[in-house]
């Protein structure tokens, strides 16, 4: 979408994998994050960006899938609490900060008996975000539904071609699966499971619940997750996993609930958990965009403009996310 905005000729070829990442997320965004509870990296310049950017592509595309709303988050005791009246009033950190209570505010929902923290965020309905996009492709010709087969890609100096099309450039945005690559070896892509669990509640809740686990609605379910699995990457769900979500969902809320459905997905984390964007060494036409890791909603717009903007003669991107920094693990093959 930031390529056709500039008026770029493009053509998506979409793998059609059962466990992708992004068809399984839940979309949400958060600017606080972590066990530390820190500022999400580069808040400032992310989350400004895809507050503009998802509710443009509403409106250019005519659907509805971003959700802007609080998220609320429980403390677990006095000590936690103070810390945040602390913290709300610097700075840095209380653009993102709704409102702090040191009483429980959400007790019929949620165990919050020392009161919690309203941080302003939201969720992405990622499923009809992804069908409005490929909708618009489809009715501009630019997109395929199919495996995408690498000996078929040929690189010329100037061009590459794969089947009848030709361009100036390729972008591969595979995720974990540039692992199996036979061509582009050695990009640090570290898989990291995640499983979640789909639920019925016996009643509505009055926010984004978010301690342990987050609760986001999820068509007429809520979606319960995430596991963070970097060992054990079986391609399937476990019973562990299903009994890790419904601990914390039990400790986090008071509501009634039933599981109807059970998922998985590997993201593409970095070792740095930092993106990878750039030419893929000694290839002046094949670019990699990757890396995104647990935070690809919030993420994407930001880098996506970087890499558009790069692609079209706008400058370079910053260190910490350009490909170079990994330069000496690529393979030499």
């Amino acid at each position: 979408m930031r390529l056709l905005a500039q008026g770029k000729r493009i053509v998506v070829f979409d793998d059609p994998q059962n466990n992708s990442s992004s068809a399984k997320a839940a979309g949400l965004f958060n600017p606080i994050t972590g066990k530390l509870l820190t500022r999400t990296w580069m808040a400032d310049k992310v989350f400004p960006e895809l507050m503009h950017f998802y509710r443009s592509m509403e409106d250019w595309l005519g659907s509805r899938f971003f959700y802007p709303q609080p998220i609320y988050r429980p403390f677990i005791s006095v000590e936690e609490q103070n810390e945040w009246m602390g913290l709300s009033v610097q700075v840095n950190m209380k653009n993102y900060i709704e409102q702090v209570f040191t009483t429980s505010t959400y007790g019929h929902q949620v165990h919050d008996p020392y009161g919690g923290i309203l941080v302003k965020g939201g969720y992405l309905d990622v499923n009809s975000f992804i069908d409005s996009i490929r909708n618009h492709l489809m009715s501009l010709q630019a997109y395929q539904l199919a495996v995408f087969e690498e000996s078929e890609l040929k690189i010329d100096e100037s061009y590459v071609q794969y089947h009848q099309y030709k361009a100036a450039k390729i972008i591969l945005c595979t995720g974990t699966s540039i692992l199996n690559s036979r061509s582009f070896g050695g990009v640090p892509i570290r898989p990291l499971k995640g499983e979640t669990i789909s639920i019925q509640l016996g009643e509505q809740p009055e926010l984004i619940f978010n301690r342990g686990v987050y609760v986001v609605p999820w068509g007429s379910l809520f979606k319960v997750g995430a596991t963070y699995e970097a060992r054990n990457l079986s391609d399937t769900i476990t019973q562990e996993g299903r009994q890790e979500l419904e601990q914390k969902l039990i400790e986090l809320m008071k509501i009634s609930y039933q599981v109807e459905e059970q998922d998985w997905g590997f993201r593409p984390t970095t070792p740095d958990r930092r993106p990878i964007m750039g030419y893929y060494p000694e290839l002046k036409n094949v670019v990699i965009f990757n890396g995104l890791g647990t935070k690809g909603v919030s993420l994407a717009p930001y880098f996506s403009a970087q890499l558009a903007n790069w692609l079209s003669g706008g400058g370079e991107f910053q260190p910490d996310v350009n490909i170079s920094r990994f330069k000496s693990l690529f393979s030499k093959s």
